[in-house]
């Protein structure tokens, strides 16, 4: 498996809870996603460098993360099939879930496990605000809502969660998700169908 490196600690405490120990994972740099052009040649690169090390089954774990079918590209390219869905906010609330309600969030600002664990250096630091606390009207001023969907219980996260909606002057919000639709991409990623 090939993974954004936003969700590898998911990816092996699935794999762990399910007894997937032999399903191999390879992850790419989580920062792609301020770029999400570079996550297809990156990917079509680790696909190549898998394949000429033998891998005869390879999963894709990332949604199609902003690359606007820049993944499907590469995935179709090389006959390998990824982790149905626009970006992870959706898997981890399943895909159902979230195109019930993805209209009634389309003003909130999702935050995972991953982004709790990496605030500072995911938004804090690379945007300024930690230097310039008046640009975050710029960058947030168009969300309502901060919704932290909860792969664990945690209260030290979800600490961070409502600590960063009050920073952004945002209503909190916590949705426990678990992992979602991710133990079964795991199952298709180690017995593929057909």
């Amino acid at each position: 498996m090939i993974a954004c490196g936003m969700i590898a600690r998911e990816v092996l405490a699935v794999r762990e809870k399910l007894g997937f120990e032999h399903l191999e994972l390879t992850c790419l740099p989580a920062e792609y996603h301020y770029y999400p052009d570079r996550i297809p040649p990156a990917l079509d690169a680790a696909i190549e460098r898998a394949l000429k090390e033998g891998y005869r089954h390879i999963f894709v774990g990332y949604a199609d993360c902003g690359t606007g079918g820049g993944l499907d590209r590469v995935c179709e390219k090389h006959g390998v099939k990824r982790i149905e869905g626009p970006h992870c906010f959706a898997f981890y609330q399943g895909l159902e879930a979230f195109a019930e309600r993805e209209e009634a969030d389309m003003t909130s600002f999702y935050m995972t496990d991953f982004l709790c664990r990496h605030f500072d250096a995911f938004f804090l630091k690379p945007l300024g605000l930690d230097r310039h606390p008046e640009l975050i009207q710029d960058f947030f001023g168009n969300y309502e809502k901060l919704i932290y969907l909860a792969q664990t219980d945690d209260p030290a996260l979800e600490k961070v969660a409502r600590k960063a909606a009050q920073m952004l002057d945002l209503v909190s919000e916590r949705r426990f998700t678990g992992y979602g639709d991710l133990p079964g991409a795991l199952k298709f990623a180690v017995e593929p169908a057909g």
